[in-house]
């Protein structure tokens, strides 16, 4: 059991020196995110799905928890090997971190430099396990009746060492990726076209609906990065190219420099089932899409879609149509009037009302390349998700929670419910499959933002099922014919049952 000890302790030392120099270099580049973001990219879609619905925004966690353990069990072999082997325990340890190096270099805008921190891993952590099995075959020969004299304190005194600088080094690389990242204390823009004043919403008079405007600590996360990426605003740009009469690159001041607008937009991501978390409503800050795009001069009668890509080499697709009907499709630099958040694309993200975020939503992007469905596919395209992929009508019941237990008499039912492009016209209640009950609605802020609503019931002792759906200004009802998110977004009517007492 010692020597699988050995490989483990051995091999945590070198995945903290990697870390610890990725965080100096390419966060992304540790071991340990390689390995997970290639795994991101080689999971079907089906177990992605499922691993959103089960796990959450801790769905990261959840993955480099089970990477971690599944190496550290490798380790624990090696360790184990080394004992009568100790060339062939060398070089499994050496293989994890080879593996991991050669995911580093394979993800894209990789680099040489990718290379190091697995390099690093393999060096250090080869180098630990020859060490305790030194000192280990020291402790062996030295006297039985000796056991806690010079030689058996050596094996103490090494791997205590070795676990200290593990400490030590991981603490540090998560200091310095910290750092790095800093703040996103930059002075933005006043609109030159602001939003009107924000109304007041009903979660100040009815507890647990959602709150008009999401915070931006609470606006969900969704993407397939393990580590935010690091990006200095000072010298981060955005490249339009491809069909274009000229190739322009604008840096931040550009940008702001530009006609800015202040808009109030739902965002929802695909992955959002019935009734699901991941729907956010903010004012942003940001730059029309269709002005930015203009800069370089755009033909759509070459083009069809917009080609995104973050810093990571990430790629979005979103239809050309879109940045020129009309919508307010923009590039933001802002969000709750403050600067965007790193978690959601700091310096510059686009936003699209309308849309899934998986087609519209690049966040730290840094080029829009102008092609064709034909000529170019996205990472989501790929991987058979629609190309054009429409909001859906959709409604959610904030209050009363799912099987949760409320006294007689009067409860308040209430939620949230959007219709982007359009707006919500009516929402109704359904309770224990009886009539339809028109809600009361709460200010309509603009059509591309959800639309809060209550209905005050008279609530019996027993077990009920509350349901509600949305109508939008054009008479279209929300449908109840049931999808899975893949591929063009969930559908169908949440029903929730509750106890009264």
């Amino acid at each position: 059991m010692r020597f699988a000890a050995y490989g483990v302790l051995a091999t945590l030392v070198g995945l903290a020196a990697a870390h610890l120099v990725a965080a100096f270099t390419i966060p992304a580049a540790s071991p340990v995110l390689a390995v997970g973001s290639t795994v991101i990219d080689l999971t079907p879609t089906p177990l992605k799905e499922f691993a959103i619905r089960q796990f959450g925004t801790a769905d990261k966690l959840v993955l480099t928890g089970s990477v971690t353990i599944v190496v550290l069990l490798l380790a624990a072999l090696a360790g184990v090997v080394a004992r009568k082997r100790e060339t062939l325990g060398l070089l499994i340890i050496v293989g994890l971190a080879g593996v991991a190096g050669v995911l580093a270099v394979l993800r894209p805008q990789s680099g040489p430099l990718d290379l190091l921190p697995a390099l690093v891993a393999a060096i250090v952590g080869a180098t630990s396990l020859w060490w305790l099995r030194r000192v280990d075959g020291q402790a062996d020969r030295g006297t039985s009746d000796r056991a806690d004299g010079p030689t058996r304190r050596g094996v103490v005194l090494a791997t205590g060492g070795l676990a200290a600088a593990a400490v030590t080094m991981g603490a540090l690389g998560r200091w310095v990726t910290s750092y790095r990242l800093g703040g996103t204390d930059i002075a933005l823009p006043a609109a030159t076209d602001p939003a009107p004043a924000f109304p007041q919403g009903l979660e100040k008079m009815y507890d647990g609906i959602s709150p008009l405007r999401t915070p931006n600590a609470d606006f969900y996360r969704v993407d397939t990065r393990l580590t935010v990426p690091a990006v200095d605003v000072d010298s981060w740009t955005l490249t339009i190219d491809g069909d274009v009469e000229k190739e322009v690159t604008l840096t931040f001041d550009d940008l702001a420099a530009m006609d800015v607008v202040e808009r109030d937009i739902t965002l929802t991501c695909v992955s959002n089932d019935v009734g699901g978390p991941y729907v956010g409503s903010a004012r942003w800050l940001g730059i029309p899409l269709k002005d930015v795009l203009a800069k370089a001069g755009i033909d759509a009668t070459k083009a069809d879609q917009i080609l995104s890509t973050d810093v990571d080499g990430m790629t979005i697709s979103t239809p050309l149509d879109v940045a020129l009907d009309g919508r307010d499709a923009i590039i933001a630099i802002g969000m709750n009037g403050e600067p965007l958040p790193r978690e959601h694309g700091f310096p510059a993200r686009m936003v699209v009302p309308g849309l899934y975020g998986f087609v519209s939503a690049c966040k730290w992007i840094t080029r829009m390349t102008l092609t064709t469905y034909d000529a170019e596919q996205a990472y989501w395209t790929e991987r058979k998700w629609a190309i054009d992929a429409p909001i859906k009508i959709s409604s959610r019941i904030d209050t009363p929670k799912p099987l949760s237990s409320s006294d007689a008499g009067k409860v308040i039912i209430g939620g949230v419910a959007w219709a982007q492009g359009v707006g919500i016209e009516k929402v109704e209640v359904r309770i224990d499959g009886e009539a339809w009950q028109p809600a009361t609605l709460g200010t309509q802020v603009t059509d591309d933002y959800w639309r809060q609503w209550y209905l005050e019931w008279d609530a019996e002792p027993g077990q009920h099922f509350v349901a509600c759906r949305a109508t939008n200004k054009d008479g279209d009802v929300q449908t109840d014919v049931r999808m899975t998110p893949f591929p063009e977004g969930s559908s169908g009517i949440q029903e929730i049952s509750l106890n009264v007492s």
